[in-house]
């Protein structure tokens, strides 16, 4: 309990020396609001917009994108994931062109998706999905194949079914991989919304910095990336949360 304590003050040590240089360098520098904010105004803005509704209803948009992508993409990840885990010609086959879709700029897509799919959620649903597969379905095969193989032989001398070993020995010890990969796909998740929301939207924290940047309404654009950084930091939390549930002989570890 000690060493937490200790952690969590030091953890506010780093946050309000943050926030004293920003206010520093804002005094040295004499910088003027448009240009970069106090920390108490966007602060104030901050509370302001959540008072007005506002941002609250461009979060659910973009909360709604970016975990609707996320589930989508995992699913997307797992199941082949686990097939090309198992099966070396699979892997051979499918590799080059796995490589390849990962290596396409979702970025520079982007524009191309929203056209084929609009300016509405669908698009930043995709973009999030796109984004999220490949880390999942790297760390499906390699958690699959982490596996101590000496437990699969013993699942075969006790005849146990392909569901039993899946169930029983493969889900199980690659669960600490999955979740490395879940936490990483999560945070990219809120990226690709807000990518998409850049290129074209209509609704979502990504459209409202934009729009505020627009208005030079710069106090806006730090709330907006305030929220954006929360709801990531919660989501991260979330699957950090689920992992302490799901396995707790590895979080003991």
């Amino acid at each position: 309990m000690n060493m937490r304590k200790k952690l969590f003050a030091l953890q506010v040590s780093v946050f309000l020396l943050f926030i004293a240089l920003w206010k520093l360098v804002i005094i040295i520098f004499k910088f003027p609001e448009f240009i970069l904010p106090s920390p108490e105004t966007v602060f104030l803005e901050w509370i302001l917009e959540l008072k007005d509704g506002m941002l609250l209803k461009h979060t659910w948009v973009t909360l709604y994108e970016t975990l609707a992508g996320f589930a989508i993409g995992a699913l997307l990840g797992l199941i082949p994931g686990y097939f090309v885990a198992k099966s070396r010609t699979a892997e051979q086959t499918l590799s080059p062109y796995l490589v390849a879709a990962q290596t396409a700029p979702k970025i520079a897509l982007a524009p191309l998706i929203v056209i084929w799919f609009g300016f509405g959620v669908l698009s930043k649903i995709v973009i999030v999905a796109l984004i999220v597969f490949f880390p999942i379905l790297v760390n499906t095969i390699v958690g699959i194949r982490s596996i101590d193989k000496n437990l699969i032989d013993l699942m075969k001398i006790l005849k146990a079914s392909r569901l039993q070993v899946f169930t029983k020995v493969e889900l199980p010890s690659s669960l600490p991989v999955l979740f490395a990969g879940f936490k990483t796909g999560i945070t990219l998740a809120v990226i690709g919304a807000v990518v998409g929301e850049f290129v074209g939207a209509n609704a979502g924290l990504g459209y409202l910095t934009i729009y505020a940047a627009g208005l030079m309404d710069t106090p806006k654009v730090f709330a907006a990336i305030l929220q954006l950084t929360l709801l990531g930091i919660l989501l991260y939390l979330a699957i950090d949360f689920i992992e302490s549930i799901a396995i707790p002989w590895h979080r003991e570890k």
